[in-house]
């Protein structure tokens, strides 16, 4: 829920700073960032009691260390994959999404900006109220595969609408997302002991990182091959259409690697 409510204000508040001058969502970003860095610091506790601390090890002390970890159990690494798929497919929204927009439907920064808030809002209603009936009723693995098909499935609408209208009803099937998170962690959480819980986020988050380098790039050039004058297919819709194929993949790798749990 946390995630939905700052993809409803990071968007709308950058649409707004954009409309004014094309640095100001930098410079609102840096400063939210480093309000972020001094809470953590100085006000979160530590939620890890000394007697479930590993022991520090220079080996694991890195991404590629911590990323070993997702090699101990083949769910695991499974999961993690699927994880990291996840995580590249949703790349396509902060990489095109003002880009598409503008040039399939003409629209400026602040209405992409509030689009991407209503994307956020319905995120959040389903994470925030959803996700634990949803998962009472299907399990968790169903409700896993449930929210990756619905999340390729939302991005298939974005990236073939052919009008405004069509595009935003995408929204509320794209929500649905948002069961596959929580189902994805909690089945990863469950594969680790209580003293490598750190070390698991940590490679969760390195292979975070590792798909928001590759987003960018990936994304952008695929737009522009396929509305370049070279592109033998116009469809701009294409980096939406790479991330339904991402998820679906996704969905069957995490189909496969939750079979025996």
């Amino acid at each position: 829920a946390s995630f939905g409510l700052g993809f409803v204000l990071g968007p709308a508040v950058g649409g707004l700073l954009g409309a004014i001058d094309p640095r100001w969502p930098f410079w609102g970003a840096a400063a939210t960032s480093l309000l972020n860095a001094c809470y953590g610091f100085f006000v979160l506790p530590e939620s890890l009691p000394m007697e479930k601390r590993a022991p520090f090890r220079w080996k694991r002390a890195n991404p590629a260390g911590a990323l070993m970890l997702l090699r101990s159990h083949h769910e695991l690494f499974g999961l993690a994959t699927a994880n990291f798929l996840m995580n590249l497919a949703h790349g396509v929204l902060p990489s095109v999404a003002v880009l598409y927009l503008g040039y399939r439907y003409g629209w400026g920064p602040s209405a992409v900006g509030f689009t991407l808030a209503a994307v956020g809002v319905c995120a959040m209603v389903v994470q925030g109220t959803l996700v634990r009936p949803i998962t009472a009723r299907l399990g968790e693995r169903r409700t896993l595969i449930t929210g990756l098909l619905c999340g390729a499935a939302g991005f298939a609408v974005y990236g073939l609408a052919p009008t405004p209208l069509i595009y935003c009803l995408g929204i509320p099937v794209m929500a649905f997302w948002g069961l596959a998170g929580p189902s994805a962690q909690m089945f990863m959480t469950r594969r680790v002991s209580a003293s490598e819980q750190g070390q698991l986020q940590g490679a969760i988050a390195s292979l975070t990182g590792i798909a928001g380098l590759i987003g960018p790039t990936l994304f952008t050039q695929t737009f522009a091959a396929f509305i370049g004058p070279q592109a033998d297919w116009h469809l701009p819709g294409a980096p939406y259409l790479l991330s339904t194929t991402l998820l679906l993949i996704g969905a069957g790798i995490a189909w496969r690697a939750t079979r025996a749990v």
